[in-house]
This record gives C-alpha cells, structure tokens and sequence, in this order.
C-alpha cells in the first residue's frame, strides 16, 4: 500500500464550495473528519478563498505513454488536480500480457491516486501484426473478476463488432456478465455499422475528430471522450458539444497519450480552462472534468459531497485553473504546488528478442533492374492527429534501390519485430520533415515493435541497432551521433523519476525538431504510424496496411 495514511485527519476548511448538482456556488465551512466530508456549512470566508470542487479525472489514458510507472504518474498528475485516471494497460499487455497488467496493478496500489485499470480488450490489436502476446477470453475473464478492474477497455476491433466475431463477442459478454462498461474505439464509423457497434453494448468512444461524427454517436446513446493528448489533439473540434444541454452529461475529458514532459506542464486542468476561456458553461465543464466519469466507471472516489471520502481539490481561479491543493481521505497530497507523494522504485520487466541488423535488411529493390525512379505509396502523417492520408511520390533508385528523398519531405519508415528475428517491413512516409538523421522508438502502439523514421538507410540502421542493444527505448541520430533514453520497463517506460524523464524526453524532441521536424509531437506521432485500427494507411511489421481494405497492400505502384 501507499505510504500515506488515509482517512485517519481531521480539518476545517474556509472554501467558496462547487455545487455540481445544484449549479451554484457559496462561501462555506468544510468540515472533514476521519477521512469524509461530515459538514459543508455556509459561512462568510475570506473574498479570495480558494474554489473547492471535486478532483479531476481523466477518462480515458495509457499510463504507458507517459514514459513513467503508474505510480511516477500519479506524483505529478495529483498537482494538477487529477485525482483519478480511467487507465487502459494494452500497451503493455501487448508486450507482457497478464503479467504486465499484474505489475501495473501491484504498482498503482501504492499511490493513493485511484488508476482504474481496465481488462484490455483487442490484444494484439489486430491479426496483422506481431505482438508478445495474446489475451483471449479466458485471460480477459482472469482479470475482470478482479474488483480492481473496472471495466473493458477500449474494442478496437470495431470489424470484428460489426462482423460478430465470436472472440470479440464473448469478451464483450463477459464484460455485461461482471457488470463493467465497454469502452469503444470506433474512428469515422458511422451508419449501420456504428449502429451496430453500438447495440453491441460499447458506451464510449474517444477517437471523435468532427462534431459531426460525435454527434452521431451521441444520437445512438454513446458517451463522448473529448480528447487532448500529446499526438491527437481534438479539444476544439468538439467544444460545441457544450452548446448542447442534452449533452452536457454525456461528456468527458481525456488525455489517451499524455508524454512525460506535457505531464509535467498539466492535464485535464488544462481542459478545464480552456473550455472555459472559450465560454463553455461553467458547470458541464467541470462535470464533464469530474462526476461524469466518477458515475459512468463506478469509481470509488468522493464527489464533495457531505458523506462521501474527503477527496477533492482546492483550486485559485478559473482562469488559470491553477491547483492550490489535492486532498484524498482527507489527507493532502499537495500544496502549492509541490506533490507529498514518494518516489518508488521498481525493478524493470521485459520481453525482447535482441540481434544483430545487416544495412542491406533496410534496402529496397527496385522492380527493374535499370530504372532510374519509382513511383511508391507514401503514408502522409498529419500533426495534431492518429489518423494518415495517402498520397504518391516518385522516388530515385540509386544501385538498384529505391531512395528517401527528404527534398520531397518523403522518408524512410521501418518497422521491425521485437520478439522475434525477422526482416523489416519498409515503406515512405511524408510530414516529418526531417532533413537528416533518424529518430527510433519502441514505443510504436499497439504491438510495440522498433519503429524508425530516417532520411538514409545508415542513419536509420544506427538508431534501430541502438534499440536492439538496449531492449527499448526512444533515441535521435544526428551527424552520426545518438542520443537516447532508455525504457527498460517492457520497452515503453522508464523506472526513474519523471521530472528527469521528462527533461531527457524535451531534450530528444528539440534535437528531432532541430532536425527539421515540424510535428508537435514528432516521437509521439511516429509511435501510431503502426497503428492498424486507426486509418487510413500505417505500417505493421508484416507490411504496409490499408485501413479501409483492412489489408496489406503494396509499396510500389505498377508503371
């Protein structure tokens, strides 16, 4: 268990209180005593008296993402006022199965921020790819008679929905069996199929990019995840839903990939005051922060109410949305900024075959022997969002091999199995904009494979033969040099503090950028360029993958 004792404090708090049920707020006595809220008394305080309302949630994230254990995570979320995450461990299932959704667990009961980990749905994502592992219904049924698995995360294989596919049925209804939610992951679907998918019983979706597609979904009953994380970035597409009173409680924030230096920066605080700087109603935001997701996931954490747990967050204005304090049981958490959590070490686990790469593995043939360009299927990546868009490039053969050609902004992608020896698949990719060098990661969702992006082929081998030799990793090669971090934690995390992840993190995304990138998040959008679930064109380690077929298709177009 956490350091901290719980429940055990008592306190009188001088507040302007956030009434969430009844839409008002007054000035008022707190009174809090072993561990709940026993009075909330109107009174005359102080005119600046901080705001008290409930903690903040964030609905739906991979705590993988962060870099940093579930623990680390929730020492830097908690000053932001997060008192609870909504936290799908697929990524490393997808490299660890059971027993990484075990290690998560163990980890997150020692902070006494609640991570309500959900039973992963989709691992592997999809048939296509090779992941670490498998979790079928017999391992998704372990889990989810566990009262620390709140419900089924997000079904990413809408096909198989929609396609009644026996596996994923049975999941869904060992989900309804244990009385959990299902959490949906449904990007552009929308007619019958979406009314499928939703009859099916999936209550949420996350992967809105148009108000037009969140409304459908709301018309057919689903509950709406307004996303901001590092890569997808949807806040402003959706604020209009606030407009609408028939949606305001079908509404949630959440972060989905939050890196480690935006962790440190903020989190659904951040949410919080810019839908409200854009004159969003007040009190759905905040609901929308909070309540709303504390009832749709049953989650065991105080809503400020007289009665419940003394779980909430003093807060300065709203125009910053700047934390003042974090109290959970009545106990503080932080105070002006500072996080009372401890660190906690852990000793890494992981799963990775190691070997040597050859130069000539990331080379590929052109289809006749004296031509002087092809012409080739490039994925376009797009900043700010998951989703790519295809488009066409013509690229020089130099000694018989098709080149990147960063003139054309269109560079090498590689991807390569991490759990077994086996070639690369290969393919182009425009919008990083690199101008020389190569950037690497094993962090590359949801299979987790080493995915690299480069302008030549040494610079590419380099950065890949780095992640080999340390069993994960991010890193940035630039004039021949390297510079990395290491993930020894299944590859995708880091076992030291976050502030130090998060300063080597910054410093590897400014030297990308200082590369030529002009992504946001450069590392963060090359970690979903082998998401298959996600369209339109990505790359697996079996090959290049059309999203709309939902097939492998062809590199090189026919002359």
């Amino acid at each position: 268990m956490h350091s901290l004792t719980l429940g055990m404090h008592s306190l009188s708090l001088a507040v302007r209180y956030i009434d969430l049920e009844k839409n008002e707020i007054f000035p008022a006595i707190v009174e809090v005593d072993h561990g709940k809220i026993i009075g909330i008394n109107r009174a005359e305080v102080p005119s600046n008296a901080p705001y008290l309302l409930p903690g903040f949630v964030d609905a739906h994230v991979h705590i993988e993402s962060s870099m940093l254990l579930p623990s680390e995570f929730a020492r830097i979320a908690v000053t932001h006022g997060t008192l609870a995450t909504v936290s799908d461990p697929h990524e490393i299932a997808n490299v660890l199965g059971v027993r990484g959704v075990e290690y998560m667990l163990e980890n997150a009961a020692k902070t006494p921020m609640l991570i309500a980990f959900g039973a992963p749905s989709c691992v592997p994502a999809t048939n296509f790819e090779t992941a670490g592992a498998h979790l079928d219904p017999a391992a998704v049924e372990q889990l989810l008679q566990r009262d620390d698995i709140y419900y089924l995360t997000e079904m990413m294989n809408f096909p198989g929905v929609v396609h009644e596919d026996p596996e994923v049925m049975q999941k869904i209804a060992l989900a309804k069996k244990y009385n959990k939610p299902v959490d949906g992951h449904a990007p552009g679907l929308s007619g019958a199929a979406l009314a499928k998918y939703v009859g099916a019983g999936i209550s949420t979706d996350h992967e809105c990019f148009t108000l037009a597609e969140a409304e459908e979904k709301l018309a057919l009953g689903m509950k709406i995840l307004i996303r901001e994380g590092s890569a997808a970035k949807n806040l402003d597409a959706l604020l209009p839903l606030f407009d609408n009173p028939a949606y305001q409680d079908k509404l949630m924030f959440c972060s989905d990939d939050k890196h480690p230096d935006a962790l440190v920066l903020g989190h659904i605080n951040q949410l919080v005051q810019r839908a409200l700087a854009a004159g969003k109603d007040f009190y759905a935001v905040l609901r929308a922060a909070s309540v709303n997701a504390i009832d749709h996931y049953r989650l065991p954490i105080g809503k400020a109410r007289v009665g419940d747990s003394a779980d909430f967050i003093l807060v300065e204005n709203f125009e910053t949305v700047n934390v003042l304090a974090t109290y959970k049981q009545g106990i503080c958490l932080v105070e002006k900024g500072i996080s009372h959590l401890p660190f906690i070490a852990e000793t890494p686990i992981n799963n990775f075959v190691s070997r040597h790469i050859a130069l000539q593995e990331l080379q590929i043939e052109a289809p006749a022997a004296n031509a002087s360009s092809v012409k080739v299927k490039v994925i376009d990546a797009l900043n700010g969002q998951l989703i790519t868009t295809t488009s066409h490039a013509t690229l020089p053969v130099v000694n018989g091999f098709v080149q990147a050609d960063p003139s054309q902004d269109v560079l090498k992608l590689v991807c390569l199995n991490r759990y077994a020896a086996t070639a690369p698949a290969i393919a182009f990719i425009r919008n990083f904009g690199l101008q020389e060098g190569a950037i690497a990661s094993t962090v590359a969702h949801d299979s987790h494979n080493i995915i690299a992006v480069g302008t030549d082929d040494a610079s590419i081998l380099q950065a890949i033969q780095n992640l080999m030799d340390s069993q994960g990793g991010v890193n940035v090669v630039h004039a021949q040099e390297i510079h990395s971090l290491a993930l020894p934690l299944a590859g995708l995390m880091s076992t030291e503090k976050a502030e130090w992840v998060a300063q080597q993190y910054a410093q590897l995304d400014q030297r990308a950028k200082s590369m030529g990138s002009k992504l946001d998040a450069p590392f963060m959008t090359l970690s979903f360029m082998a998401l298959l679930v996600i369209p339109h064109l990505k790359l697996s380690d079996k090959g290049l993958f059309d999203g709309d077929s939902f097939n492998f298709t062809s590199l090189i177009e026919q002359a």
